[in-house]
């Protein structure tokens, strides 16, 4: 099993598995209501069983090349994930996301485990196009998308139910040209 290292903090990026479900249990539950403000994985993580139902969806996306889930682990304990909810290789374009427990946040985990997936997006497998969508409610998850270079395009307004209310979606993204120009900048990555 790989781990990368995301600095010297004891952060590591690693692939979550189906066998990680207790760990990814336990880490939603330990933010649950943090978690919940913002996207729906708190509501379908709420045991064992469906804690495992949806690493696996993640690895069944895998196996087809339509998504990937990678584990974000802090002093070897799992406190968050990064993914790519949608991933169409033919077109070129993927949806990333995250989430993180609240003990985790503020550290700039999510921005620096997204820069290597993003290189591995654009670099090992060619994508064109990577989209960031988060609630305008969301001002971390925003920060994130400005850390990343990614160019906000527009507003879905109340597109989305979240308990009894809607909301509204900002997209972002980044297209692998500006993504290299930013990393090609700075000598490492986009910021």
């Amino acid at each position: 099993m790989y781990a990368i290292s995301l600095g010297d903090d004891g952060a590591e990026l690693r692939p979550l598995e189906v066998w990680h479900a207790e760990e990814v249990l336990a880490s939603v539950d330990r933010g649950r209501e943090f978690i919940g403000r913002h996207v729906g994985l708190a509501d379908l993580v709420t045991d064992l069983d469906s804690a495992r139902a949806w690493v696996k969806g993640y690895a069944d996306r895998r196996a087809v090349d339509g998504g990937a889930l990678h584990g974000i682990w802090l002093d070897g304990k799992l406190v968050g994930a990064l993914l790519f909810r949608d991933w169409d290789t033919p077109s070129g374009v993927c949806e990333a996301g995250c989430w993180l427990e609240p003990a985790a946040a503020g550290r700039g985990l999510v921005t620096r485990g997204m820069r290597v997936l993003l290189d591995w997006a654009f670099e090992e497998r060619g994508m064109h196009r990577v989209e960031w969508r988060v609630s305008t409610a969301n001002q971390p998850s925003i920060n994130v998308a400005r850390r990343l270079g990614m160019t906000r395009e527009g507003v879905l307004r109340e597109n989305y139910p979240r308990h009894g209310e809607r909301t509204s979606t900002e997209i972002w993204s980044v297209l692998a040209p500006e993504w290299r120009t930013a990393r090609s900048g700075d000598g490492q990555h986009a910021r």
